[in-house]
């Protein structure tokens, strides 16, 4: 079994530059774009504990600060176990993490992501 740790150099500057554009919608009140950036990282960083629970975090924030109490709610389990499932490699590759998506469900990633983890070396 692999265990996955810390998210590798090579990627760090990508999961970065989503949470930075998050920071930067949700500062403009652009919600969607917020949202999506988050996502994004989501399925960046996904996994990798910190960074899973992190984005985790994020849209629990988020959840609240747009009084949305389905998000949440849906983050509170996904805060509690999602980078445990990281740690062991268990994850549903591709889910973007909200509440809007049933938490083990895989996804389809999207071309720009998988050009990033192509760039990155990550498989």
């Amino acid at each position: 079994m692999k265990f996955n740790t810390t998210l590798p150099q090579k990627l760090k500057p990508y999961y970065q530059v989503e949470l930075i554009a998050y920071q930067n919608s949700y500062a403009q009140r652009d919600l969607q774009s917020a949202w999506n950036h988050l996502e994004r990282a989501h399925v960046i960083g996904q996994a990798y504990p910190w960074q899973h629970t992190y984005v985790h975090w994020k849209m629990l924030q988020f959840g609240i600060s747009i009084k949305s109490w389905k998000e949440v709610l849906g983050q509170i389990p996904r805060l509690l176990v999602g980078g445990v499932k990281s740690f062991v490699g268990k994850i549903p590759v591709g889910n973007t993490g909200g509440a809007n998506v049933p938490p083990l469900k895989p996804l389809p990633i999207d071309s720009e992501i998988m050009e990033i983890f192509r760039k990155a070396g990550i498989q």
